[in-house]
């Protein structure tokens, strides 16, 4: 059984889904707005051996509910480019889904800048290319019975959920905050990348079109790839066994180059 020291076990922020094999690398996944580490559960069982795969605990949800929540991406990616530092003895390969692909893009530069880290690879899922503009109205400000119907336009939030009102009071708080987060959101990232950078989409992605998840050719000077799958913005649920194919293909010969 592969074991976890206990620097890096006790981090709050990351949790681990322990593997059978001696990691050679670890991938770092990060949830789309209101979600949690618990969203990747079980994809440690399609990844190829030697795979260490580490779930992002923002706080304000999950074992960390207590905690307030970020609302600006810069101290968010700054607080966990501090946890992660620890990881970094073995190749590092990120993963995230709407909000989560844009820090995790912020996330590849900083391990650059600061500890002269290079990401071996970066898949970004359901989010438009960086530097465009935002092309949609804010809703992480508005009055809660609007949040809740714009909310229900996106089909992230569970209706047994939307349609009670003390659940939502519990949560509230944190989805307006991880909503803030991309809604403020401007890089200021101007360098590509040299990692090779994968894709996702979803073909019935209403937020998200074609040329939006082109548009981070721009960023890497490395290898692109981009692939639409079946499903709106949260495909990532539906069309699981298809990313987690296609990522398996890339970990592998990752781990065999290295």
């Amino acid at each position: 059984m592969a074991t976890v020291s206990p620097e890096r076990s006790n981090s709050l922020w990351f949790t681990c889904a322990k593997t059978n094999s001696p990691p050679r690398l670890r991938l770092f996944c990060f949830p789309y707005a209101g979600g949690g580490a618990a969203i990747y559960r079980g994809w440690e069982s399609y990844l190829p051996p030697g795979v260490e795969i580490w779930s992002v605990q923002p706080p304000g949800r999950g074992n960390r509910f207590k905690e307030p929540p970020f609302s600006r991406m810069e101290p968010l990616v700054d607080a966990v480019a501090e946890a992660i530092a620890p990881f970094l003895d073995l190749p590092i390969v990120l993963f995230g889904h709407s909000v989560g692909a844009m820090a995790s893009f912020e996330l590849t530069h900083v391990l650059w800048e600061r500890f002269g880290v290079k990401v071996g690879h970066l898949f970004v899922s359901g989010a438009r290319g960086p530097h465009l503009p935002r092309n949609r109205r804010n809703i992480h400000d508005l009055p809660e019975e609007e949040f809740i119907t714009e909310l229900k336009t996106l089909n992230g939030t569970s209706p047994e959920v939307l349609e009670n009102p003390e659940l939502m009071r519990m949560i509230s708080t944190t989805l307006r905050a991880d909503f803030a987060i991309s809604e403020t959101y401007r890089t200021t990232k101007q360098t590509p990348l040299s990692c090779p950078i994968t894709v996702f989409g979803g073909l019935e992605d209403s937020l998200v079109s074609r040329e939006d998840l082109e548009a981070w050719r721009l960023h890497t000077t490395g290898s692109f790839e981009l692939w639409q799958l079946p499903g709106d913005h949260f495909f990532i649920h539906t069309s699981d066994s298809l990313i987690l194919r296609i990522l398996s293909r890339e970990l592998t010969r990752l781990i065999n180059r290295n």
